[in-house]
């Protein structure tokens, strides 16, 4: 309800007779300068995920080739796994108007636009995630419809009769789950290989 009343879509933070945030409550209305927040963005970089446990094998070596292979670099470029660029969400076109200084790959990767486009901080855009420590993080996709890298790259989430691993909405029970079909075509090895090289991110 909190979510709801503050970023999605509802302009009362009022649900019935319940107030979800107090009449004191004010949105900041100041930014920081810009050297405090290119400070913390240097201390965010600075920072470092665990160390993953699994090891980088010959399965993992193959799947590297594939990653390389498959163009996978362009948006999730080493060393931090991303390019640190926005793209498109489904249906979205840029603006002519955009500032100089969005940095904007100019491709959609089908993602569900709803959270971009539908939503009172909707953008418009995703920001390419990276890719470190991708091991232990889940669920999968910008709203976590996929539980596990498996199912991430499984072509059967396509389908409409796929049933979800992770987030669905209240009251479905199979649906497709759109978004990020790279890597969907692969022969099934090729995928375990790839996964493999995933987890030692």
């Amino acid at each position: 309800m909190r979510y709801a009343a503050l970023v999605t879509s509802a302009e009362s933070s009022q649900f019935g007779s319940h107030r979800v945030v107090s009449s004191e409550t004010k949105r900041p209305g100041l930014r920081l300068p810009d050297e405090a927040l290119f400070a913390l963005a240097l201390y965010i970089y600075s920072l470092q995920p665990p160390a993953s446990p699994n090891p980088f094998d010959e399965k993992a070596r193959a799947g590297q080739a594939i990653f390389l292979r498959e163009g996978c670099p362009n948006c999730h470029t080493p060393p931090l796994y991303t390019n640190n660029k926005i793209t498109l969400a489904s249906g979205f076109q840029v603006p002519k108007d955009k500032p100089v200084t969005l940095d904007v790959l100019n491709i959609s990767a089908g993602t569900d636009p709803g959270l971009a486009t539908k939503t009172r901080k909707g953008t418009g855009y995703y920001k390419i995630p990276s890719l470190k420590g991708l091991w232990y993080r889940g669920y999968y996709l910008h709203d976590g419809s996929a539980a596990s890298l498996e199912e991430m790259f499984d072509p059967n989430r396509l389908k409409d009769d796929h049933v979800p691993g992770g987030w669905t909405p209240l009251g479905t029970k199979a649906r497709a789950i759109p978004g990020h079909p790279f890597g969907l075509t692969s022969r099934d090895e090729e995928r375990e290989q790839l996964i493999a090289f995933l987890r030692t991110l």
